[in-house]
């Protein structure tokens, strides 16, 4: 049975685009702090953390792999929408007018797949796409990708396989590393290789470098497709 392999790319909404009371809410924990340096740390690193929530980023990018044909679809946002790329090959690279059109484009896709793989994807990608289409009225395909955690069908999560569902904690032997760690240690071209990571996408936006987005998405698509076949091949079936 043919599965998705996918990743999201976030980009923080500007704090402005927010009421007082919500923006008052966001940064409560930094105007706590008497000490002017320490609220202003403190603020600094609350506007970092919004690329990690769907109700203050949106989703700029998604990539996605057959995980058998190593075919698939780079979808971002881009200001230049209505030109083609003109990409051939087994992976096209879409922009999109805005996220509303990035969604449901990547819904109608994924309707054709019933089994999912992702890294982190049940804590974090699935949920944000969940939320992000309910808040923008975009029809789900798939509602049931959270499914049940102890279990590889329809969603396998890599980062819970390679944790075993988190078993020894923060400090034990099945830690849970990043995505990156784990191809450097299973010899897999690392997605960070080229020296963009996500935390690079506010700023690659803002700069208009929206391919580079796009580009950086698919290779932590692949990177997950590979790491995906050494779970396969060496661990999975392990309870």
């Amino acid at each position: 049975m043919a599965k998705l392999v996918f990743d999201i790319e976030t980009s923080a909404l500007p704090l402005p685009s927010f009421d007082e009371v919500q923006q008052e809410y966001l940064l409560r924990e930094a105007e706590k702090l008497t000490d002017e340096a320490a609220r202003a740390t403190k603020r600094e690193d609350i506007l970092r953390q919004f690329n990690l929530w769907p109700f203050t980023a949106q989703v700029v990018c998604i990539g996605m792999l057959n995980a058998e044909t190593q075919r698939g679809q780079v979808l971002f946002i881009a200001e230049d929408f209505e030109e083609s790329p003109g990409d051939s090959g087994p992976v096209a690279f879409t922009p999109c007018a805005d996220e509303m059109e990035l969604l449901a484009t990547f819904w109608d896709v994924a309707k054709h797949y019933d089994e999912i793989v992702t890294f982190n994807g049940r804590g974090f990608d699935v949920p944000f796409l969940y939320l992000r289409s309910a808040v923008l009225n975009v029809p789900i395909s798939k509602k049931n990708w959270l499914g049940y955690r102890f279990a590889t069908e329809p969603h396998c999560d890599l980062a819970e396989q390679f944790s075993f569902y988190n078993v020894s904690g923060r400090e034990g032997a099945a830690r849970k590393f990043n995505l990156d760690f784990y191809c450097k240690a299973f010899g897999i071209a690392s997605p960070k290789a080229h020296g963009v990571t996500g935390m690079d996408v506010n700023t690659l936006m803002a700069e208009g470098k929206f391919r580079d987005i796009a580009e950086y998405c698919l290779r932590d698509v692949r990177a997950t497709v590979e790491l995906y076949r050494v779970w396969k091949e060496r661990l999975a079936g392990i309870k």
